[in-house]
């Protein structure tokens, strides 16, 4: 696997497939880096943005899937840390995983999760201090490198997968960039100093990866693909390479994703807006779309 193509072929045809139709809906989000809440913690800034609007999510009945890079454990040893800091929030995801709605994808950052045995032990359950007992967390999950959304009626595939696979650093070397980044750029980080091999504060690694995962779509014929790991949101024409990204959870002061909901697909953002007396509230803008999704369908 020393190319990106081959390593994003494996990803395609090891993928999990979902069937969906024009009534399912899917949010995505990807990059939350969940911390423990300390100073390097960047995803506690918009963590309520998060909270409600994956709240929102659930309660309109949508299907989440997490397109890696959920939780941080690069810069933390422990996933324990990460849910002690963020509680509120795994117990929503707790919700979706047991109503089947939950779909979990390991980018770079938490790629420890394609090992089953490391998600069973550390992800099964955790300690309730209140009854004193281990109590039921993700019991069974399984975490992919790539799920395929394939629609019931036009067969139209959307390829779900991190984007790592494009940056051969972070994808053959990241138990060293991990090494990197807690003794290193962590401390770094307090200073206003980027780690250098990360694309989404690195632009020209940036445009590498980007141009890697376009020559695999346009390979794939114009596969719609929706990746992560940039950070950096995009959203195609029809016609145009279908290259989607959703951007991530800790740019400043907002969150952006993508939604498919009757047949469309959408770029997203919450944010925290002023009302005119002055208190704070959550909102939702539409950046991108609706796009039919049919539209981006070529014939085979």
């Amino acid at each position: 696997m020393f190319s990106a193509k081959k390593r994003l072929d494996n990803a395609y045809n090891n993928a999990k497939v979902v069937e969906f139709d024009d009534d399912s809906k899917f949010i995505l989000f990807s990059d939350c880096h969940r911390g423990d809440n300390s100073f390097a913690d960047d995803f506690s800034n918009n963590r309520n943005i998060y909270y409600h609007a994956l709240k929102h999510y659930f309660d309109e009945g949508f299907q989440y899937c997490e397109i890696g890079d959920g939780d941080e454990l690069w810069e933390n040893l422990s996933f324990k840390s990460i849910l002690d800091a963020h509680k509120n929030v795994y117990m929503l995801l707790k919700n979706f995983h047991k109503g089947n709605r939950l779909h979990m994808i390991w980018g770079n950052h938490d790629m420890v999760y394609r090992n089953p045995d490391y998600v069973k032990k550390h992800l099964s359950t955790y300690f309730d201090a209140k009854t004193g007992k281990d109590e039921e967390l993700f019991n069974d999950i399984t975490y992919h490198e790539g799920i395929i959304l394939k629609h019931c009626s036009t067969n139209q595939e959307i390829f779900l997968t991190h984007g790592h696979q494009a940056d051969w650093w972070n994808y053959l070397f990241w138990k060293w960039s991990r090494f990197m980044v807690r003794v290193l750029w962590k401390p770094l980080n307090v200073m206003g100093i980027a780690d250098p091999t990360s694309p989404a504060k690195n632009y020209t690694e940036l445009i590498k990866v980007e141009r890697k995962t376009k020559n695999w779509i346009t390979d794939n014929n114009n596969l719609v693909t929706v990746v992560g790991h940039t950070h950096r949101p995009r959203f195609p024409e029809p016609g145009d390479i279908a290259f989607f990204n959703d951007g991530s959870c800790v740019h400043p002061r907002s969150i952006t994703g993508i939604e498919i909901e009757n047949g469309e697909i959408s770029l997203i953002k919450w944010s925290i807006a002023t009302k005119d007396d002055g208190t704070l509230q959550i909102i939702k803008d539409v950046l991108e779309g609706p796009r039919a999704l049919i539209s981006y369908k070529t014939s085979s």
